[in-house]
């Protein structure tokens, strides 16, 4: 049913790309991610919760900002990730074929989302200059993670580089 990547038009509020269809190259077709609210930081299982990492969303007034602008975007992803059946069916609106046993789950990845105070979201490279160390708070994709161009950025404000 996959032959090559299947992508949707993103809706532009949202850095994230949606449900989708990625080709893997031993021939499987990773469907998905879903874009959800993590109950624990480094979490890789959906089920995961940790009381501090929690708090710390719930108590940040920008979460409380974008969630409030964005509820019902944010009740749907919730949704796809925790029911089995919502989330082929959204698979479905790409193509129809797909049924519940052609989806098999997999682990999860992490993706970081820098979140200001306002509510909005880091578009773009968020790298913030501490004492002894630059931080990358957002590299929006793996790609970004891996860019040389972000290196080129980092080793510029070294100030004395090996």
């Amino acid at each position: 049913m996959v032959n090559g990547a299947i992508y949707p038009v993103p809706n532009p509020n949202f850095p994230f790309l949606g449900v989708h269809f990625t080709p893997g190259i031993d021939g499987s077709v990773h469907a998905g991610p879903n874009a959800v609210l993590g109950f624990k930081r480094e979490s890789y299982n959906k089920w995961d919760f940790d009381l501090k990492d929690f708090m710390d969303t719930m108590t940040y007034p920008g979460f409380w900002k974008l969630a409030g602008k964005f509820y019902n975007e944010g009740i749907q992803e919730m949704m796809r990730s925790y029911s089995k059946a919502i989330f082929v069916r959204s698979l479905q609106r790409l193509i129809p074929e797909v049924q519940a046993q052609d989806v098999v789950p997999t682990p999860a990845g992490v993706r970081a989302q820098a979140l200001k105070n306002d509510g909005s979201m880091v578009d773009d490279f968020l790298i913030v200059k501490g004492n002894k160390a630059l931080h990358v708070c957002n590299a929006p994709s793996p790609a970004a993670t891996a860019s040389i161009e972000i290196g080129k950025h980092i080793v510029a404000q070294v100030p004395n580089p090996i």
